[in-house]
């Protein structure tokens, strides 16, 4: 297993999970902010290589913030990020420029370069985030990355969504698990610092399957996670796919999912850094808005006072 790497940053009296920000702080000194960037970026479920339509419940445009555009040029997305994040982060002095749409190492090491170095020349950039999938890394872009890391923070973000095949399968993601294993394996050898993205509700699978995954997910060499409960958006293939199969699906009541996540976490190794526990589009995407206008930062603070009120913490009940 790879987790932090800071075993100071495990759960403790302050905080009932491994959060990011805490980790930080310890790591770094202070609040990092991602900035997010769409540099243009497809799939290889889009284009043809593995597939063609995308992951069935995919619409990036409802996660990415109004600035977030590839028409612009990436440093006036930044220009634009950090000002728009200035409202609510105000402590924030460094940023990561965070690459979020679609496959953000999907295209030659020399394209990469380009965009990634385009971002860390920025003077408020730290670092950057790179949100992609397990059939898009290689030894030759690793190795770039790598380079990077010895100056700049970097971190890879990998969209594992399920370590089941047969939901990969059915929403269209191209590769099997085995592709995530082998690529967090490879990206291990780099040792560069990986985060994966966890979604809770797909259809087909059930909460004892859901939970199931925490121990497999443990298991993986991996730093930290993210997690999103299933948000089914208007004009996808979920969408279709929910009005003729709605029995396939299993949705969470806010009461329900804040229980589900801190059984989950319970279970989870106390090591892995937890950047996200939940969810957030904006309503107007949403097929069904089961949790009303609620923000993120109000679920966070449910579920860490759900979890002061059971005596719950991070890994109490892991086994690994």
């Amino acid at each position: 297993m790879l987790h932090s790497d800071n075993p100071s940053t495990k759960p403790d009296k302050y905080r009932p999970f491994n959060g990011y920000a805490a980790y930080c702080k310890q790591k770094y000194g202070e609040r990092l902010q991602k900035i997010s960037i769409d540099a243009g970026f497809t799939c290889p479920n889009r284009d043809g290589t593995a597939g063609t339509g995308g992951c069935t419940y995919c619409d990036n445009n409802a996660f990415n913030p109004s600035y977030c555009t590839s028409a612009k040029p990436i440093l006036q997305q930044i220009d634009e990020g950090i000002e728009f994040h200035l409202k609510r982060y105000r402590r924030a002095n460094k940023y990561i420029a965070y690459f979020q749409p679609y496959s953000n190492t999907y295209a030659s090491l020399k394209h990469l370069k380009n965009l990634y170095e385009q971002a860390l020349s920025h003077p408020q950039i730290a670092g950057i985030s790179i949100g992609t999938r397990p059939d898009c890394i290689d030894d030759e872009k690793l190795d770039y990355l790598k380079f990077l890391s010895k100056s700049h923070i970097i971190t890879l973000e990998i969209g594992i969504e399920s370590c089941y095949d047969v939901s990969l399968k059915r929403i269209n993601r191209g590769h099997d698990f085995n592709k995530t294993i082998e690529a967090l394996e490879l990206i291990r050898k780099y040792d560069i610092f990986c985060g994966g993205h966890i979604i809770f509700g797909l259809p087909g699978e059930n909460t004892g399957m859901m939970l199931a995954e925490a121990e497999i997910l443990s298991a993986l060499p991996i730093n930290m996670l993210k997690f999103h409960q299933l948000q089914i958006l208007r004009n996808t293939a979920m969408e279709k796919e929910y009005e003729l199969h709605p029995a396939d699906f299993y949705h969470f009541s806010l009461e329900a999912y804040i229980e589900f996540i801190i059984d989950f976490l319970e279970r989870l190794s106390p090591d892995i850094i937890i950047e996200r526990l939940a969810g957030e589009v904006p309503p107007r995407y949403l097929l069904n808005n089961f949790w009303g206008r609620i923000r993120y930062d109000q679920v966070l603070t449910m579920i860490e006072k759900r979890m002061i009120e059971r005596g719950s913490k991070q890994g109490s009940g892991f086994k690994g």
